[in-house]
C-alpha cells in the first residue's frame, strides 16, 4: 500500500509520464491531496480578495496552479485507466457531460493482477498471492 505522502510526491514526479501503471491507493490519495490544496488555495484567495493588490496577485498564482495540476491529473488518470487494462485514451470521456462518470467507475475498479498490456503490477505481486 502507497502512503499519502509518497503518492502525493509520485503525482508531481510523474507528472508527465502517460506510460505505466497507478493503483487505486496512489490515484485516489493524489486525487485528496488535490481537493485539499484547491481547497486551501480558494480559502486563501478568499481572505486576500478583500485587498485590492493581494487579490489580483493570488488569482493569478490560483491560475497558476490550476494550470500546473492539469496534465499532472490527466497523467495519473491515464496511468490509473492503464491499471484496469484500459487505453489511456478513454480519459477523453471525461469531456463529454453525464457520460464522463463512466471514469469514477473505472478508476473505482480493482486493477489488473500481474502484469498486463500497459506494464507490471504496481504493488510487485499478483493480488492473488497477498490473500493466499
Amino acid at each position: 500500500m502507497i502512503s499519502f505522502v509518497d503518492a502525493s510526491v509520485l503525482f508531481w514526479k510523474r507528472a508527465f509520464d502517460f506510460q505505466g501503471r497507478s493503483s487505486r491507493a496512489e490515484y485516489w490519495w493524489a486525487y485528496l491531496m488535490l481537493v485539499a490544496l484547491y481547497v486551501i488555495v480558494l480559502t486563501l484567495g478568499t481572505i486576500l480578495s478583500s485587498i485590492p493588490i493581494l487579490g489580483a496577485i493570488f488569482g493569478i498564482a490560483i491560475l497558476a496552479f490550476y494550470l500546473a495540476a492539469i496534465i499532472p491529473s490527466i497523467s495519473i488518470g491515464v496511468r490509473r485507466l492503464h491499471d484496469t487494462d484500459k487505453s489511456g485514451w478513454l480519459i477523453l470521456i471525461g469531456l463529454i457531460p453525464i457520460i464522463g462518470l463512466i471514469l469514477l467507475y473505472f478508476f473505482c475498479q480493482r486493477g489488473t493482477d500481474g502484469a498486463n498490456t500497459y506494464g507490471n503490477d504496481p504493488y510487485g505481486v499478483a493480488s492473488s498471492d497477498v490473500f493466499t
